[in-house]
């Protein structure tokens, strides 16, 4: 081993896994061809009901299975790999991702330059159009005051071709958690994923609470990585569509503010009942249903979410959050999108 390789941190890669042998497979063999040194690949199952560890078992003997006794979603089964594993640096990504073969070394090259960096995305590509960023990140997420996310290269349904743009590392608001490198020193310090999230917006939560104690988040855009994007949770699929509403409002909740949360909430709820006319205007039936039960989630759980609350705020650095707030975009991403025309994150003053 040289000597660059004997100084190479530890990287643990976690992958939640729920049936889908198809889909993991290539995620292994590409993980495999990978020039990273010092890599332990975890793979926590999530309760499949497929062969998914049999065929683990046999053919990926070095892999370390975790099984759960139920689907835990992602966000609870990304904890149950992190809670089980030490390593300075853990890698959550997808099973239904594959990767170029030195994307784990630019990761880490991003993070160790600067030890208040608590986590690192690669540009995401569409694995069916490797030209063009994927739904789930591009290659860096954003979000506006409302707290409606977006990304360099994807703002709602819109992808951009990748010409390079975005090609310079930066700051971001949020790593997709199809592909997140995190410093455990800053997890020990914020907390693990939100296990309620169950899935959709658990990363954002976790780089939120990252912001507000002081930390950055980053891209790096010299990792690059491709993925089937809505391979386990179809876009048109009831509980995506509730699980984004739903939790995109626990986490302006949770993690805004009280002094904000005044202000920022009405606004965002009318935002919800704009969804909703929009929605039975273009007879979406599942979404007008979705926001009237995400809606009435987070209406019936006052107490779960002041304790939420309450312990987001016990971590955050005063300082910390107006800087958070400053990153964000001070105006609303819908009214950019809708009617101004405005479908690029470039076009939009961030």
């Amino acid at each position: 081993m040289t000597q660059e390789h004997q100084k190479s941190p530890q990287v643990a890669v976690v992958i939640p896994h729920w049936n889908g042998i198809e889909i993991l497979e290539p995620c292994l063999r590409s993980l495999g061809a990978s020039l990273y040194p010092d890599l332990e690949i975890v793979v926590v199952d999530n309760a499949s009901t497929d062969d998914s560890v049999a065929f683990m078992r046999h053919e990926f003997p070095q892999v370390t299975i975790i099984q759960n006794s139920k689907n835990l979603g992602f966000a609870g089964g990304c904890n149950a790999g992190l809670k089980q594993i030490e390593s300075e640096y853990y890698l959550v990504l997808n099973n239904d991702t594959t990767h170029e073969p030195d994307w784990i070394e630019r990761l880490v090259e991003q993070m160790e330059s600067d030890p208040r960096i608590a986590a690192v995305q690669p540009k995401i590509m569409s694995a069916s159009d490797p030209e063009v960023f994927d739904y789930a990140g591009g290659v860096g997420g954003l979000m506006d005051v409302l707290a409606f996310p977006y990304a360099l290269g994807r703002i709602f349904t819109t992808m951009e071709r990748d010409d390079g743009y975005y090609d310079t590392a930066r700051d971001i608001f949020w790593a997709s958690g199809t592909a997140l490198l995190l410093r455990g020193t800053a997890l020990a310090e914020v907390g693990l994923f939100d296990e309620d999230f169950f899935a959709h917006m658990e990363e954002i939560d976790l780089c939120w609470r990252f912001h507000n104690a002081g930390w950055r988040v980053v891209n790096a855009p010299a990792s690059k990585i491709y993925h089937h994007s809505g391979w386990t949770l179809p876009p048109d699929r009831f509980q995506k569509k509730y699980l984004n509403h739903r939790n995109n409002l626990m986490m302006i909740i949770k993690n805004y503010p009280f002094a904000y949360l005044a202000a920022v909430l009405p606004a965002r709820l009318a935002l919800e009942g704009v969804a909703f006319v929009f929605s039975a205007l273009i007879r979406d039936w599942k979404r007008m249903g979705a926001i009237v039960l995400a809606v009435g989630w987070n209406f019936t759980h006052p107490i779960r979410l002041f304790n939420k609350h309450m312990e987001a705020r016990g971590k955050r650095q005063p300082r910390a959050v107006t800087m958070t707030l400053k990153q964000m975009y001070g105006g609303s991403i819908f009214f950019q999108y809708f009617l101004r025309g405005r479908k690029r994150a470039r076009d939009i003053q961030e």
